[in-house]
């Protein structure tokens, strides 16, 4: 099945490729991806802390709390960070960017959140490839690619996570070697390190 997925996503970026050389674009589809995965892995965590706060019987049970209280509670960065989650500010995470996808503005709105995402992360400034505003693509062609990120699911396991970030991550470098002619092996994102 990931298979299947693997092959229409690539399908669908080299077709929003146009006339972009594949050695550029790769940057703005592998980086749209681990912004898709730290979100969801980010998402999955929320989720995860919002039952236990509910929980009577789990640790972090928040008695008598409005949904006011849970919702502050969520922005604890420290419930993350313990389970090493990288924490994604809210108008960095990918519902926001999926909303904006269909602005004309949007290769900006990408950078900006590029750069709450490296401010609130010190382990990865100056990793994230921030070259959204400046792309070379046709008219709403980055709000398709965005919108077909989407189609990513991650899922709620962080294990399971890398192992489908690390798949889709290998395919794609794998098939952009081959748009562009040359062998891949060394053309990982350095930020996947950190996943």
């Amino acid at each position: 099945m990931l298979d299947d997925i693997k092959k229409t996503l690539w399908a669908t970026a080299d077709k929003l490729r146009a006339n972009m050389d594949a050695a550029e674009y790769k940057h703005l589809v592998l980086g749209l991806i681990f912004v898709k995965y730290i979100s969801d892995t980010f998402e999955a965590r929320r989720q995860e802390i919002a039952a236990r706060l509910a929980d009577p019987k789990d640790d972090y049970y928040f008695a008598d709390a409005t949904e006011a209280d849970i919702q502050a509670e969520l922005e604890d960065r420290d419930y993350y960070r313990e389970v090493n989650v990288f924490w994604v500010p809210e108008g960095a995470r990918w519902d926001s960017l999926r909303a904006a996808a269909k602005q004309t503005d949007i290769g900006k709105r990408i950078d900006d959140a590029l750069t709450l995402i490296e401010i609130e992360n010190p382990k990865l400034k100056g990793i994230l490839d921030k070259r959204y505003a400046r792309a070379q693509l046709p008219d709403g062609k980055l709000g398709e690619l965005v919108d077909m990120i989407s189609t990513i699911g991650f899922g709620d396991n962080p294990s399971n996570a890398r192992d489908v970030l690390g798949q889709v991550y290998e395919y794609f470098l794998g098939m952009f070697a081959s748009a562009e002619g040359k062998r891949g092996g060394g053309a990982v994102l350095h930020a996947c390190q950190y996943c």
